[in-house]
C-alpha cells in the first residue's frame, strides 16, 4: 500500500464531466491511496492510525509537533492505482503489473475508509473508486510525505 500525503490549505475532487465538486475539504491531508499485489486489509488499521499520528502541523513556535487530530483539519482520501507505476522496463510506458486489479482494491479503499473514520474526528471526503476524477489541491508548505506500508509497519 502506498499513500501521498499532502499537507493542504484546500482539496477537491469533481468527477469528469461534472461542474460542482463531489468532495471538497479545507485545512488537512489529501491521500492518494494506492495498492499493490499482497496487501490485504491487515494493512489498514496501522496505516490510518500512523497518518493520524503524524505531526506534519506547526506548533506555536513553528515546529511540526503537532498532529491532525490536535491541529484539527480534514482529510480527503482519493483511491490512485497509477502509484503503482513501474518504470524499470527499456521503454517509457508505465507498467500497473503490480497494482492490485479492481475487484480486490475497491474492497480495500471502502475499508480504509471506514479505518480513517475510526481514527479521525470527522469521516474522510472520498473520491470514487475507478472514476475519472480532477483533483485540485493548494498544497500547504509545500508538505508531501509518501508512506509505503512496507516501511511503515514493521
Amino acid at each position: 500500500m502506498k499513500i501521498v500525503l499532502e499537507r493542504v490549505k484546500e482539496a477537491s475532487v469533481t468527477l469528469r464531466g461534472e461542474g460542482s465538486p463531489f468532495s471538497r475539504i479545507g485545512p488537512g491531508y489529501l491521500l492518494l491511496v494506492g495498492f499493490e499485489r499482497g496487501d490485504d486489509g491487515s494493512l489498514l488499521p496501522p496505516m490510518a492510525r500512523k497518518i493520524a499520528a503524524l505531526r506534519l502541523f506547526e506548533d506555536e513556535n513553528g515546529k511540526t509537533n503537532r498532529s491532525i487530530l490536535i491541529a484539527g483539519g480534514d482529510v480527503l482520501a482519493v483511491s490512485q492505482f497509477t502509484l503503482l507505476a513501474e518504470l524499470r522496463r527499456a521503454g517509457n510506458r508505465p507498467s500497473f503489473g503490480r497494482a492490485l486489479g479492481r475487484k480486490e482494491a475497491e474492497p480495500l479503499y471502502e475499508l480504509f475508509l471506514i479505518e480513517l473514520g475510526k481514527v479521525l474526528p470527522r469521516p474522510p471526503a472520498r473520491g470514487v473508486f475507478g472514476a475519472e476524477m480532477e483533483v485540485r489541491l493548494v498544497n500547504d508548505g509545500p508538505f508531501t510525505i509518501i508512506l509505503d506500508s512496507r516501511e511503515v509497519i514493521a
